[in-house]
């Protein structure tokens, strides 16, 4: 078994201005640069054989050529008690939800079942354990809301393994394919 998902990979100078924001926030884990990504589909666990058949569907949705992407202020994931995720937004885009949307169709065309939940892509910055200052998380938020980025050219995704350690998940790119 294999645990996969297709992402935009976030070119150096993105991952410096991201990672000018990391701290100021006890309780974030923060993530590496190696670990900033901005996730198209998740698959899961799946066997090798489905993820070659997965492998040889993704080069279907790269199509469309390449599109230019911006990020757009920071976030939180959570519920109304606990946030547990903080993010870098992406600008509304056309492009990069389409091609999220093909991964998520190449995935069911190689018979993975994927989330079905709305794309909202983002760049995962840090995970928050569970006793973070809900006021510290909104300084923190308020402090860096106004995140822009100039645009990210995307000429290209990955497939990209990913496996579970105490220090984190630690990711492979598999594949990629050129838009």
């Amino acid at each position: 078994m294999i645990r996969l998902f297709t992402a935009l990979s976030v070119p150096e100078d993105v991952a410096e201005t991201l990672a000018r924001r990391q701290s100021g926030l006890p309780g974030a884990k923060w993530r590496t640069r190696e670990q900033l990504h901005i996730t198209l589909a998740f698959y899961g666990e799946i066997d090798e054989r489905r993820a070659d058949d997965l492998a040889a569907e993704l080069s279907r949705a790269a199509t469309g050529g390449p599109f230019e992407i911006a990020l757009s202020g920071v976030g939180a994931f959570g519920d109304a008690h606990r946030s547990h995720t903080l993010w870098a937004g992406i600008e509304p885009n056309e492009r990069l939800s389409t091609l999220a949307g093909r991964c998520r169709a190449a995935g069911e065309r190689a018979g993975v079942v994927t989330e079905k939940r709305e794309y909202r892509p983002h760049a995962t910055l840090a995970y928050l354990k569970t006793q973070t200052n809900p006021d510290r998380i909104g300084a923190w938020i308020a402090g860096h809301n106004l995140l822009h980025s100039p645009p990210i050219r995307v000429d290209r995704f990955g497939l990209w393994s990913s496996v579970l350690t105490s220090d984190g998940s630690q990711y492979q790119l598999e594949r990629e394919y050129l838009l």
